[in-house]
């Protein structure tokens, strides 16, 4: 036998066939999913983010002074950051509702002085106001009297003597005491947030589990059965559906003429479970047809239990993204409602109402809006990572090593 010219260059060794074998170990379905949602760093910071807002909702209550109700007439319209006039040892805050207020060096609230009515002069800006003995005069008469006018400040402030003028601010300092600031009745800001999380988010939990049982269990009932009674279940979807959702929540909510929380809720899961159905409906045309499923039907297997027991476990997949994409959809239209005033009943806050309270102020007062705006924002951005993180992550088709 002819050796080949290149058979001395090559060593022989023994194999070693348990050293060959590999040794990663096998993954279920749900393991595999969980760890390439691990790799996506957006949906971990999503997730993060909505465990960050749960506990700003379900436990930051606790660590305030006020509760959403509480009313302080005395601090209305407070801002969440304080300008001060330092005059000797103390420190003075003029709110935009002409009220003074005497406020420690590191912003903490001491009190709201007194005006004395009796002494003002509202024609030409005057306000005399009472700081134990002393009296604080505001000035604001520089622009009625010809004298005052062409300065480069808006009022001046004396007090033992001494003067500030508006341009002569010493600091800035934090709100201690309402840290988001407090609405047009002198209810702290940030508790109502903190609420209106527990609303918004118990809102959008609730309505989203109600949509996942009826359109789940409708789609699966219609795509499984087929036939007429896949027809009629389907045109009465169509039916619903051709008119926008959010014009049935609103027809819904006007007709229940109370904004409450279970009308909300109501509302929103009355309706909101067609486009779950129709994906439902889809997945179990296409999963139905599987030879598992015949296998099934073969052995006497009820269809109750074929539906349960086998379509509707293999079509999670889908199921658990739509779901998670339906949570924002419910969130801003919760919001909505409140915004145009059909929220939940006063004194209760949600985002929206928040918002919609925060309008007629707008461009004296922008941080009362700011602070729910900012929220449901952040809500939407984190909940929209998480949905594209399941989307990418549920997907075999997107699978990789």
């Amino acid at each position: 036998m002819l050796k080949s010219k290149n058979e001395d260059k090559f060593v022989f060794t023994e194999i070693n066939i348990v050293d060959s074998e590999t040794t990663r170990l096998s993954l279920t379905y749900w393991q595999d999913a969980w760890r390439r949602l691990k790799k996506n760093k957006l949906s971990m910071f999503g997730i993060f983010m909505i465990f960050l807002i749960i506990c700003f909702g379900v436990i930051g209550p606790f660590f305030t002074s006020y509760s959403y109700s509480d009313q302080i007439n005395k601090y209305k319209n407070l801002p969440p950051f304080l300008q001060l006039y330092k005059l000797d040892d103390t420190y003075l805050y003029l709110s935009k509702d002409y009220n003074m207020f005497q406020v420690a060096e590191d912003g903490q609230l001491i009190d709201r002085l007194e005006l004395d009515k009796k002494r003002r002069d509202v024609i030409n800006k005057i306000y005399y106001y009472k700081l134990g003995e002393e009296d604080i005069k505001l000035d604001f008469s520089y622009n009625t009297l010809p004298t005052k006018q062409g300065y480069d400040y808006d009022f001046t402030i004396e007090y033992k003597g001494k003067t500030v003028t508006s341009a002569e601010a010493w600091d800035k300092k934090l709100n201690k005491e309402f840290p988001f600031g407090t609405d047009e009745l002198g209810r702290d800001l940030l508790t109502r947030v903190m609420y209106g999380a527990r609303i918004s988010l118990l809102i959008a939990l609730i309505a989203t589990i109600v949509v996942l049982c009826i359109g789940v269990i409708y789609g699966s009932i219609s795509g499984y059965t087929g036939g007429r009674a896949d027809e009629i279940m389907m045109r009465l979807v169509d039916i619903i559906n051709s008119v926008p959702l959010v014009l049935y929540v609103i027809l819904l909510m006007v007709w229940f003429r109370d904004g409450g929380l279970n009308n909300i809720i109501l509302a929103l899961g009355s309706v909101y479970w067609v486009q779950m159905a129709r994906l439902v409906r889809g997945q179990m045309l296409a999963l139905k047809e599987q030879e598992y499923i015949l296998a099934a039907r073969v052995m006497g297997v009820s269809k109750l239990r074929i539906i349960f027991k086998h379509l509707i476990p293999n079509a999670m997949g889908p199921i658990i993204v739509s779901t998670a994409m339906m949570i924002p959809a419910a969130i801003f239209t919760e919001a909505f409602l409140g915004f145009i005033g059909l929220g939940v009943s006063a004194p209760q806050a949600s985002w929206g109402t928040l918002a919609n309270s925060a309008l007629p102020g707008l461009t004296s007062y922008p941080y009362q809006l700011f602070f729910p705006a900012l929220a449901i924002a952040i809500t939407m951005l984190a909940l929209n990572f998480i949905g594209d993180g399941l989307r990418d992550a549920l997907d075999p088709r997107l699978r990789k090593g």
